[in-house]
């Protein structure tokens, strides 16, 4: 996705609704009542922007996101609030001053009431434990999750300061229906291929040294917790998948990244499952396949833009439990 960075965090704080603030969400309050303040971060190469919601939630993902929530806030009732950025000279001429911070340690001090991380997995493995502190957490890097250590960490924070951590379905199509039919019992396997050309993959360690030497070369095929260490930007639908159906999880759930030469402006993610053999030995199937125009060489696909700003809104409507929900 293009943008000011790829990393973002959104948060935000409960205040007084402004009385020309319009409510895009069940939460309490329209004119007069209480509203939500949400600071939103995100980042297209390494951000963060922070918006502040009053009586409505929103935001998007990297320059977007924060140009976005700046330009739309004042009719959907939301305000921005700050940008952060690991590296703070990319803010510089982009960013108004007054919307940069500095210090994401300094969190707390805006008081948030949710968090959005558009950035990357490490952001969430260093930083995710600490801003549970302060606000619920949306997770836009599910891949981060594929770390043990890591999930643990966000459940503890979650259920110690009673703060709620959703996760972005993303690219991921029929979540709803892979977890209910998980949660029924009826889910036996599940596999997600997502396939695109080579200048679209953002690979790391033994991947990052694979060459495409065909039209369609399979980089892995596997567990989802094997390949998002080293694709951890393209692997979050699968990370998606595998939080959407916990009996599999990160270790059973198979992961399948595809190079295809022919794929330039176009991300391609197939999601194949079956249940258990019926009466008749016969399993239930479902494959899903998906295009998503992307610009060539983008790591974000267009409608998956669309995808992260409906999950803001959608999380803005769940109510607010310890735990690791998807939106």
């Amino acid at each position: 996705m293009g943008g000011v960075g790829a990393d973002g965090i959104v948060a935000g704080r409960r205040v007084r609704e402004r009385q020309d603030a319009v409510s895009m969400t069940t939460w309490p309050g329209r004119k007069g009542g209480w509203g939500l303040q949400r600071k939103f971060s995100t980042s297209a190469e390494r951000e963060e922007v922070e918006c502040r919601k009053e009586g409505a939630g929103q935001g998007c993902r990297g320059e977007s996101g924060w140009w976005a929530t700046a330009a739309l806030g004042p009719e959907l009732g939301l305000e921005l609030v700050f940008v952060w950025n690991r590296d703070p000279g990319r803010m510089a001429g982009s960013v108004p001053p007054s919307l940069q911070l500095q210090n994401l340690a300094a969190l707390g001090e805006r008081h948030p009431d949710l968090v959005v991380e558009v950035a990357h997995p490490q952001i969430i493995q260093e930083s995710g434990a600490q801003i549970l502190h302060h606000a619920n957490l949306l997770v836009g890097s599910p891949s981060a999750l594929a770390d043990q250590a890591t999930e643990q960490r966000l459940l503890e924070a979650s259920h110690r300061w009673d703060h709620a951590v959703f996760v972005a379905r993303g690219a991921l199509w029929g979540t709803e229906d892979i977890t209910r039919l998980d949660a029924a019992g009826g889910l036996q396997s599940l596999r997600v291929t997502m396939a695109t050309h080579p200048d679209g993959f953002r690979l790391e360690g033994p991947l990052a040294a694979v060459r495409s030497t065909e039209h369609r070369t399979v980089l892995y095929e596997g567990p989802v917790r094997g390949l998002c260490p080293f694709a951890p930007r393209n692997s979050n639908t699968m990370a998606a998948a595998a939080l959407a159906a916990p009996s599999l999880g990160f270790d059973r759930v198979v992961g399948v990244l595809v190079a295809d030469l022919g794929l330039a402006d176009m991300h391609v993610v197939d999601v194949e499952l079956t249940g258990p053999p019926g009466p008749t030995g016969r399993s239930f199937a479902v494959h899903t396949h998906r295009e998503n125009p992307a610009e060539p060489g983008a790591v974000t696909g267009s409608a998956t833009v669309t995808a992260f700003w409906r999950s803001l809104l959608g999380c803005c409507q769940l109510p607010s439990r310890p735990g690791i929900h998807l939106c």
